[in-house]
C-alpha cells in the first residue's frame, strides 16, 4: 500500500493567516504544509500538498491520487457545501479520505453545516484549527498501518 498522501486545499486557503485570522488563525498555508511534511516524515508518509481556488484542479488531483496515493486529507473549504463534482471524484478513490475544517463549521452560518464531502469521508475533523491537518494525517497513517497488518 502506498504511503503517499495528498493533502488538498480548496478556495481562499491561499490567504490563510491573512484572511479572518479571528476564525482561521495566523498560520499561513506554507506553515501548515511544513508541519504536514514534518509529521509525514515521522509517520513514514510522503506528502503532496496542493491548494487551488479552481474546482477542476482539485478534481484532477483526486484523479491523480487514485493511481498512486494511499490516502487523501482534504479541506475543501467553500466547495464543501457546493461541490457534488468533488464528492463524485472522491467516490472513485478506494483509500482513506479524511475531511478537515479549521473552524468548527457547526458554530457558523447554517449553510456551512452541510458537507457533500462528508458523504464519502472516513472521518471529519472540524474546529481544531490547523492541528486538524495533523490529526488527519495521523488517522490516515493508522488506517494504512491497519491494512498492512
Amino acid at each position: 500500500m502506498s504511503r503517499l498522501v495528498f493533502v488538498l486545499n480548496g478556495p481562499n486557503l491561499n490567504l490563510l493567516g491573512k484572511r479572518q485570522p479571528h476564525i482561521y488563525g495566523h498560520e499561513t498555508l506554507a506553515d501548515v504544509a511544513a508541519k504536514c511534511r514534518a509529521l509525514g516524515a515521522e509517520l513514514g508518509l510522503e506528502i503532496r500538498f496542493h491548494q487551488s481556488n479552481r474546482e477542476y484542479e482539485i478534481i484532477d488531483w483526486i484523479h491523480e491520487a487514485r493511481e498512486i496515493a494511499g490516502g487523501i486529507v482534504i479541506n475543501p473549504a467553500a466547495f464543501t457545501h457546493t461541490s457534488v463534482a468533488i464528492l463524485d471524484a472522491l467516490n472513485t478513490f478506494d483509500h482513506p479520505v479524511i475531511e478537515v475544517h479549521i473552524s468548527n463549521v457547526h458554530k457558523r452560518e447554517e449553510f456551512r453545516h452541510h458537507s457533500f464531502v462528508s458523504g464519502r469521508a472516513d472521518g471529519v475533523i472540524a474546529g481544531f484549527g490547523t492541528q486538524g491537518y495533523l490529526l488527519g494525517l495521523r488517522r490516515v497513517a493508522s488506517l494504512l498501518d491497519e491494512k498492512k497488518a
